[in-house]
């Protein structure tokens, strides 16, 4: 798992003793390094156990701290899967806006879209299979904003389908478009194999061509019956 962006807030911390900002800096680092190690052992627990098979106590020992240490900085294990899917979102969305812009061509962002997916799931392959079979289980203000976090990374990938439609002039349903694509690229943690399938940016140049090829074939198809 990548380093944290996560907001403090997220986990309970104990107020630091620091003296300059060099040393704030330095604790921060650390902070983020900790937790992304924390969040990748439970991200492996509720990988091979499930959420509702997962215990506290499972998660202490893959995590390594006391199960006292882990209930104080956390509370719960709803607590760490929500931690777990808010980085995995935040992060894809940043990177993707980030590299969307100044890229005016359509089908050019579609396939950053694409290949942004992918690099981060390839290699968390264990965070996907999470988010993908404990989709409802969160409640209350955590799940409302996963919820969010989806809904607006859904919202992008929806505009570039209309962009492409709109400016190549394009006969094809923007929604269908876009739930093919994630019916495809959310599944590979089921059947992906780094020694047949490439890395992810072969994958990612594949598996953008079937889609963008199908979307302008569908239209000469109809053009021509």
């Amino acid at each position: 798992m990548a380093t944290l962006s996560l907001p403090r807030h997220s986990v309970r911390q104990k107020p630091p003793a620091i003296k300059s900002l060099k040393a704030a800096r330095t604790a921060a680092t650390r902070f983020d390094q900790r937790l992304g190690s924390i969040l990748d052992h439970a991200t492996a627990v509720f990988c091979e156990k499930g959420y509702e098979g997962a215990s506290m106590r499972d998660l202490s020992r893959a995590t390594g701290m006391s199960l006292a240490g882990l209930y104080y900085y956390f509370e719960s294990k709803e607590r760490l899967l929500f931690l777990i899917q808010k980085h995995a979102f935040s992060t894809i969305l940043e990177r993707l806006k980030e590299r969307l812009e100044n890229v005016p061509d359509p089908e050019q962002r579609i396939r950053i879209f694409v290949r942004n997916h992918l690099e981060y799931f390839v290699s968390n392959r264990q965070a996907l299979k999470v988010l993908s079979h404990e989709d409802e289980s969160l409640r209350n203000g955590m799940g409302s904003e996963i919820t969010s976090l989806k809904h607006e990374y859904y919202r992008i990938c929806l505009g570039l389908m209309q962009d492409l439609r709109r400016e190549r002039h394009l006969a094809f349903h923007p929604r269908t478009a876009v739930m093919s694509l994630f019916g495809m690229i959310n599944w590979i943690y089921t059947w992906y194999n780094p020694r047949v399938d490439g890395n992810a940016d072969a994958l990612a140049g594949q598996m953008g061509d079937l889609v963008l090829n199908g979307i302008v074939r569908s239209r000469k198809l109809r053009k021509n019956t």
